[in-house]
């Protein structure tokens, strides 16, 4: 993979990838009040047209956003994660039920979002979304990576839920590396034999730190952005099942239900072997810096050091 430069933040991504789509008179933005926030303002700002703002009602965006998906458009709609969850029985009953095609964006996920506190750090999301029938549940890791799986939401055949964050962080791929993306598909960044790290989102920064910490250990791991939720790439996993024998899942979401539960639900039912998973435990966040929060939480590169270390010794 070749060497990525700078750093960007997820959310960008989107809203880069909304402005590549402006010749695509199907494609309609809806916001509910922070298209500044979740970059949709972009597109807004360049074809007002097909542009939806409907204030602070994100039950309301819901379900305009299916009768315009019913009308023959590609809606793309976001708010903050936390107030996706406002319109939950609308998604479900509206959009996942009858299997409309919406793409949702919830931007600012997880306690990276930082001083906002708890009230605005959705650590839940991935789970509430992964449990809905048709939805595909996506958290890319940076600016590029999400304008890329953005595009290709374009002609996906069902109703989608990507979550961005709103700091950047080091870019995992160039503009070279954009192949390599495909939803459903996780990508490996480095390759060793003894466990295999899976991380989404912002920890994937993280998980990238520890595998340099653990080579200079003399453990070799492998790294893979499993930047899909929802479908989950099982045949990724069952192949690194065989190669390491073991799995550190990494997330910026709680441990229940999110990457960890997805992972560990396939591995038990198929070929059982030992998990760690790297999330935020059964709590809410707090307020703080975004580092700091993410030391408090067990989120740095060495708590996943630590957490391979206690996994190779369960194999």
């Amino acid at each position: 993979m070749s060497a990525p430069s700078g750093g960007g933040a997820s959310r960008d991504g989107y809203g880069a990838a909304l402005l590549e789509m402006l010749d695509d008179d199907k494609v309609v933005v809806l916001e509910a009040d922070l298209g500044k926030s979740t970059k949709s303002c972009l597109f807004r700002a360049e074809k007002p047209s097909h542009t939806v703002s409907l204030g602070i009602a994100e039950q309301n965006m819901m379900l305009v956003a299916a009768g315009m998906a019913t009308s023959g458009y590609v809606p793309f709609a976001s708010t903050f994660a936390i107030f996706s969850e406002r319109g939950f029985e609308q998604v479900r009953n509206g959009i996942a039920r009858p299997n409309i095609v919406v793409h949702l964006c919830g931007s600012h996920g997880g306690i990276h979002t930082g001083t906002d506190g708890s009230s605005a750090q959705s650590i839940e999301d991935l789970a509430i979304y992964r449990t809905l029938p048709n939805m595909t549940v996506i958290h890319p890791c940076d600016d590029i990576s999400a304008r890329e799986l953005t595009l290709q939401l374009r002609n996906h055949d069902s109703p989608s839920y990507m979550r961005t964050a709103r700091n950047k962080v080091p870019r995992a791929y160039s503009e070279d590396d954009i192949q390599k993306l495909q939803i459903g598909k996780g990508v490996v960044h480095r390759e060793g034999d003894d466990v295999a790290i899976l991380a989404c989102g912002v920890m994937l920064n993280e998980a990238m730190n520890a595998h340099t910490e653990l080579e200079q250990a003399g453990i070799h791991a492998t790294v893979v952005d499993m930047h899909t939720i929802k479908p989950l790439d099982t045949k990724l996993i069952d192949d690194l099942t065989r190669k390491c024998g073991a799995f550190v899942t990494a997330e910026d979401h709680s441990v229940i239900g999110g990457l960890a539960g997805a992972v560990s639900e396939h591995v038990v039912a198929n070929q059982p072997v030992p998990v760690e998973m790297i999330g935020v435990q059964d709590r809410f966040g707090e307020s703080g810096g975004s580092d700091e929060l993410l030391q408090i939480m067990g989120l740095k590169s060495s708590d996943i050091v630590d957490a391979v270390k206690r996994v190779i010794a369960r194999k």
